[in-house]
């Protein structure tokens, strides 16, 4: 069974045209969970702190991955892509060779929340044809939890309470090379659940709402709210909501082992790469 081996708080930051956000993963250089990369939260009933949004930018080397809680987001890019973003809607973007897109508010007030998360690309995909994909919050399966509660499922399989769901991303069909599993969890308060996850897969834990202890129950661990745990090598992750419940992401994908070099939005392996990618962005030649 897991247990946390570390807990990154998020600290406030702002990306795109001024929108504020909280960011764990990738709040520093090299504070990422391979293949992991960055997590944002972007979360505000107030509409200056997420009007302009994110207007056009380029990415390659890896993937980006948009989950809508409250609000609507507008995604679209080069290819001639254009997806709305609901509650519950999930935008998976593989940028890989290149790809220039905005992601803008279609709302002048009320609640915008949400995540977005980078996947990186092993070395082999990353100058490969990028591509685009919306899933709307209907072909999300849900698992009710046996002890109260509920699991999102929306990559991976996973078996839960003798239920086995799989969600539209990685399917055996379609399976990506990272072999992510993504599961946003809802915990009724003092509710227990054991989530099986492969062993060799790096995984962590970021809470959203309430709190929540991790690990075997003897030596269980408190991982707070607006924090991301990173956990130890196992079969399983056992965990307990607080009093006032919890709410959760799970991500655990295989990892790369590869070199990470990092410049804005550019994630490849050398520093050659990077100042290629710079260039082929000046010229025109990023999505070539």
């Amino acid at each position: 069974m897991r247990s946390l081996t570390r807990v990154i708080p998020t600290i406030a930051a702002s990306d795109g045209a001024g929108v504020k956000l909280r960011r764990s993963l990738g709040s520093q250089r090299g504070l990422y969970v391979d293949p992991f990369l960055m997590l944002d939260e972007f979360y505000s009933d107030d509409p200056s702190d997420y009007l302009a949004g994110f207007p056009s930018h380029p990415h390659r080397g890896f993937e980006t991955v948009t989950y809508i809680l409250d609000g609507h987001m507008r995604h679209e890019d080069h290819l001639g892509n254009r997806g709305d973003l609901a509650p519950g809607d999930v935008q998976w973007m593989t940028a890989a060779r290149g790809i220039i897109h905005s992601e803008m508010p279609q709302q002048t007030r009320g609640r915008m929340r949400g995540f977005q998360l980078w996947i990186n690309l092993p070395a082999n995909e990353k100058m490969k044809p990028a591509h685009y994909r919306d899933i709307p919050a209907r072909d999300i399966p849900v698992l009710e939890l046996p002890a109260g509660g509920r699991a999102k499922v929306i990559a991976g399989t996973v078996l839960l309470g003798g239920r086995s769901a799989s969600g539209p991303v990685n399917t055996s069909d379609a399976p990506l090379s990272t072999d992510p599993l993504y599961l946003d969890l809802q915990l009724s308060a003092l509710a227990e659940l054991t989530v099986p996850v492969q062993r060799a897969h790096n995984a962590f834990l970021y809470v959203y709402e309430g709190e929540a202890r991790v690990g075997p129950a003897q030596h269980a661990s408190t991982l707070p709210h607006r924090a991301a745990g990173v956990l130890t090598d196992g079969e399983s992750i056992r965990i307990e909501a607080g009093a006032r419940g919890a709410q959760l992401l799970l991500l655990a994908a295989r990892p790369l082992n590869e070199p990470v070099v990092q410049y804005g939005p550019f994630v490849m392996n050398t520093r050659q790469q990077i100042e290629q990618a710079v260039e082929d962005y000046r010229s025109g030649r990023l999505t070539a």
